[in-house]
Formats: C-alpha cells, structure tokens, sequence
C-alpha cells in the first residue's frame, strides 16, 4: 500500500468526503481532527484541540478552524467549508480542492485557475502545537493569502454559544497574535513566519451545523468567534509557516522546527505503517505518566481497554517501554484488588470485574513476546496476589464459588465489557456466572501458578492446584452444551443464556484453556459461521430475535444496538487467535486474508485509523468512536501473531 490520496472527484462529493475523518494527536493528548474537506461536522472536530489543566483537565478546543482566502486580480477565492444551519454551506471552498495526500505530511492542494496552493499540517509530537505551511507551488503572479480563526474555546463536549462575556481583545506577540476567550484558559498564539497584517474585526459566526452531533441525537448548532484577519502576500514558490499552539513560538525558527518535526514522521509504504501511525496516537504521557486514550475524539483512559489494547499497540510501535509506564500508571489507582474502569484519583469508578482479569492477561502477553516472565513476576507478583485473594475470597458484586467458577452481580449495573444501561437497566443482562470472566479467570491463575513454579514459590502453587484440577470439569458442566455444540453466554441459577454471542470466543483464545480440541473447534466454527464479518464479531447472531444489524440513531437506540449485533472490530484479535490455537500453522493464509481485509476501510471513516464498532450487516458501515485504541491493538496483534506462527512453520520445515 502506497500513500493514500484522494482525488478532486472524491472531495467534491460531500457525501463521500464528509464521512471521511483525518486525526493528528500527539503524545500530550492533544489533537486536531476534521473531515477531508475541512468542514466540521462534530463538535468534536477543531484545529488545536487541548487539555486545559486551570480549567478541568479535560480536551478543548480553542481553534475551530483557520479559513483560507486567496485573492488575486482584485477577486476572492474562498478555500473554506462550512455547514450551516439547515444544510447551508458557504463558502463552498472543496470546490477549489483538487487532492488530499497522507503520504509523509498530510497535503492539501488548492487549485484556483493557474493558481496552486499547498497546504501541510503537522502535529508537533512534544508541544501542544499545530505547524501548517502554505507553499505557492505556482501562479502567474503574487498571491494574497487572507486567513481568518475561528474560535471556540469551549470543552469538547459542549458547544459555544455567542455571549458578551467572551474576550474579544488581543495582545500583540512576536509576528503573532494571542487571544485568549474566558478566564484561566491558555491563550491562543497564531504567529508567523514572515511579518503580516492583522485587522481586528470580532464578530460572531452563528449556527455551525454539525451533522453528525445531529444524527446521534445530540444538541448540533454552534456559535463562533471570529476575531479578525491575517494578510500577506506569496510569491510564486514561497513559503509561509503558520504556527498555532498555547505557548509563544519564535517565528524565525518556524520554517526549521516545521522540517525538524518531519523527520520524526515516516512515509506510508503499507498497511502497516499505516497502523503504526494510528497506534502511537494512542499514548498520552505527562512525565513518566503514561495513559493510553480508550479512542478518539471523545473517550479517555479506561482500564478495561488500557489493558486490552496495550500488547498490541506496543507490537506495532516496537517499544516496549510504554508498556511498563502505562501499568505503572493504571497501578497509581489500583485499589482492593480492582482497577478503575474510567477515570483517576478521585474520579475513577470500580464497577468492573473484568479489568483486573485482562490486567493479567495484558502482562502474560508482555512475559511471552519479551520472555520476561521472571520479570514479570518480580514487578507484579504482590498485584496479582491481591486480585486473586480478592476474587476468591469475594466481595459484594463478585466472588468464586465453590465450584471455583466466578460469580458476578449488582443491581442496576452492568459489570462486564457489555455495559450498555438504559434508564438504569443493562441493555444486555449478563449477571451470574459469565463465560469470558470465567475464561479470563481460568487463565489468570493458571498464569500465576506458572510464575510461581518458575519462582519456586511452591506454596503459592500449591494453593491452586485443587482449582486446576477441578475448574475444567465445572466450567464445561456449566457452560458447555453438547446437542448445541457451542457454550452458554452467561448462566444465573438454573437458567442458561444460549444466545449466540461472541464471548465465547476467549474460552478458545486464551493462552490457558481448559476445553478438549474438539469442543474449541466446535465453537471457533460456531463463531466463524454467525458471528465473523470481515470487521470484526458481531455481538449477537442474525438470527437472534433480538439482533439489531445497524448501529444508529438516538443514544438509547445505538446503546441497544452496542452488544446485540453490533460488530466490535477488537474481537478479531481473539478470533484470530483462537483459530491458530485450533488449527496451528495450516490457519495462517486464512487468518492473514482476515488481517488483509482491514486493508480495505483505512481509507474510511477515519482516514488511517479502525472504527470502534460496524454495523453488523452488508456493507458494515463504520460507527462510534473513529479510531479507537484497542480495534487497532488487536488487528496489529493478528499481524504479530500472523508472523509468529509463519516463522515456527518455517523453523518446523
């Protein structure tokens, strides 16, 4: 795979081109985020989009959007593209955009007549800053370039609204302006390469559409300030470096930070580099902190996912140290055998059972790719300890029973990943004994046990062995059906919930298993045959009187889609697995077809990026979050399998 571009044909059909999302993040967590053409379409989308410590902490955004005008012979060009409300755009600048290029640095190209402008806009990795360079790649004379901000200065996810309270004033800085809307925020710097002309002009740009705000059921209409105009004129073959961040820049060093932050970038000369670029977008560090972001634009840390997708994302990058900072960071606000699912410090909230469970499974896929099990086991042996006395010993929401399975309940909540609530009631009621908790439960001590015996520390082995010996028989008398041929979803008293779903799927995947090779293959085809699409699994099976095939509309609407069909792309990974434990090495080419088909949607959605979720039927239209960490963690997982599995047949032969 070459570098993605998109022709002048492509952009100018909105239809297509707005549903096409380009994302930048660095490793502080800020980002920019739009659609190719430019046009917001999300209140989540602006320019320079950052946290705000004196405020909440949270993202903002402080630019919306910096819109272009080029003039020449006395007539304006309007390169910019906004929607208002009602579906009016205007200017209707995509009509001037003849390509947009991620190849090294994203590029648009402007064509007006004669005229050819480029725009290239980079993410400073290390500062909450955005370069843009304007380059006058031709014209038959100088070029007027005008450039007018709009700004928000409001909370992600929220929307602005005109007020008389917002600071319309400026102070001058270094070939810059700096504005800064409401008290305790950072200001805004736009400074410039070369000295321009600033005309302060404040006024308020009314009713911003945002489609898609307005599709999910949410409020959609924004208010803008813009504060006035840059101009300078371009000769033919100049440069002009825009800088945008919430510090002072020294505008004489532009040109040279803009070309050293390019050497930190690679070009794209396939599939994977492309995934590798999406994967380290994901890392969010303030010294030795590291949080891994849940996915873009609107969630942050969670604990479920931390875990679930860290393997994956430090396969693809090659850089294990983010590994161990972002544990240490989950473990600041490890508490009683439980990591947070959202939040930190005084914010997070305990209600999963399963995150302690995928913590294990998280750091055994860390021992394994860097044989580092004696380190493991050094580092996290006290962790591990606590969460399996706390399991096993039991608190009000899960415990182990006698049968050594685990056991999960709370009234009005929903414990596992499948957590979708409506008016105070899961969606998808799993309460009882689950099949993945058990499966991840099965595994975390069969893991323990194996740092144990390789640390001699006997008596801690010696504690599980009578669960060693006894969990497999009781897992498969509770879970397992044979006239079905597949295993039960979750199962609360007498009652066994056989609906299709895709849990199951860990029973098989996991490194420690405790079903025969026949029941596994049994259930890998009974997943394949109703619940594999080329996305992902599906949450439910099509023939499930329940079975909602698309992911849409209102937020009740979609959370009663989320688990009962929708396709999560993040199971693929187990899949994949799963179906190379089954059938070893002969397994590849399929599982490689499988990796090869996420291929074909990296220039959807959100360009370069995986989806949170798909629709479950034909043509799997993409949803959710548009570049969520662990949808790429587990398909960069599959390649790391793919190549793991090659290479032993190869050794084999």
């Amino acid at each position: 795979m070459d570098k993605i571009v998109f022709t002048k044909n492509e952009i100018s059909n909105l239809e297509y081109s707005l549903q096409r999302e380009v994302l930048r993040a660095n490793i502080s967590n800020a980002y920019s985020c739009t659609t190719l053409p430019s046009c917001n379409t999300r209140k989540y989308h602006g320019l320079l989009i950052v946290p705000q410590p004196k405020v909440d902490n949270q993202n903002h955004v402080l630019l919306s959007s910096l819109d272009e005008t080029i003039i020449q012979n006395n007539q304006a060009f309007h390169l910019a593209l906004h929607r208002y409300k009602d579906g009016v755009y205007n200017p209707k600048g995509h009509k001037y955009l003849e390509s947009y290029e991620l190849g090294l640095l994203p590029t648009h190209t402007y064509k007006v007549g004669n005229t050819i402008l480029l725009k290239q806009m980079l993410f400073q990795e290390k500062q909450d800053r955005l370069l843009i360079k304007y380059t006058l790649q031709s014209a038959d004379e100088d070029v007027v370039l005008e450039l007018m901000p709009l700004l928000a200065f409001r909370q992600i996810h929220r929307l602005s609204v005109a007020n008389d309270t917002a600071d319309t004033s400026y102070e001058n800085t270094s070939q810059g302006i700096k504005f800064r809307m409401y008290q305790n925020y950072t200001p805004l710097y736009i400074q410039f390469s070369k000295k321009v002309e600033y005309q302060h002009l404040p006024y308020w740009y009314y009713n911003f559409e945002y489609i898609r705000e307005q599709e999910r059921g949410y409020d959609y209409l924004e208010d803008l300030l813009s504060p006035g105009k840059f101009t300078t004129t371009l000769r033919p073959g100049e440069s002009l470096y825009v800088s945008c961040g919430v510090e002072e820049a020294n505008p004489f060093l532009l040109s040279r930070d803009f070309v050293k932050e390019t050497r930190f970038r690679f070009p794209i000369e396939s599939m994977e580099d492309i995934l590798r670029r999406a994967a380290r977008m994901f890392f969010a560090q303030k010294g030795t902190k590291v949080d891994v972001v849940a996915g873009f634009p609107w969630f942050g840390r969670w604990g479920r996912d931390t875990f679930i997708s860290l393997p994956g994302l430090c396969m693809a990058i090659g850089d294990w140290r983010m590994f161990r900072m972002a544990i240490d960071s989950e473990l600041e606000d490890f508490q009683n055998g439980f990591f947070p699912n959202i939040g930190s410090g005084s914010q997070s909230a305990y209600n999963s059972v399963d995150a302690p469970l995928w913590f294990f499974w998280c750091i055994q896929q860390y021992a394994y790719a860097n044989n580092a099990r004696e380190q493991v086991w050094t580092l996290y042996k006290d962790v591990m300890k606590q969460i399996l006395d706390t399991f096993s010993e039991g608190t009000n929401n899960v415990r182990m029973d006698s049968n050594f399975l685990l056991w999960q309940s709370q009234e009005g909540a929903a414990l596992t990943w499948m957590d979708a609530i409506i008016d105070g009631e899961p969606v998808t009621r799993r309460n009882g004994y689950a099949v993945e908790l058990n499966a991840l439960w099965f595994n975390a001590v069969m893991f323990y046990r194996e740092l144990a015996t390789l640390a001699c520390q006997d008596g801690e082995t010696a504690r599980w062995d009578e669960f060693a010996a006894e969990f497999p028989e009781h897992f498969k008398q509770t879970f397992w059906s044979k006239e079905k041929g597949y295993l039960a979803d979750c199962v609360y008293g007498m009652k066994k919930d056989f609906s299709v779903r895709c849990n199951m799927i860990f029973a098989v995947s996991m490194p420690y298993t405790c079903l025969s090779l026949k029941i596994r293959q049994l259930i890998v085809e009974k997943v394949k045959q109703e619940l594999l699409t080329p996305y992902g699994l599906r949450t439910l099976s099509p023939t499930s009187a329940d079975y909602h095939p698309q992911y849409r509309g209102s937020q009740p609407e979609r959370d009663r889609a989320y688990h009962n069909g929708t396709v999560w792309a993040w199971l693929i990974g187990a899949f994949a697995e799963a179906y190379l434990n089954v059938y070893g090495s002969n397994a590849v080419n399929y599982v490689e077809h499988l990796y090869r088909q996420f291929g074909n949607i990296l220039t959807d959605y959100c360009v370069g990026s995986i989806a949170e979720v798909f629709d479950g039927n034909p043509p799997y239209t993409p949803g959710g979050s548009i570049s969520q960490a662990w949808s790429v963690a587990e398909v960069c997982r599959m390649k790391y399998l793919i190549d793991k599995y090659k290479k032993a047949k190869e050794d084999k032969e």
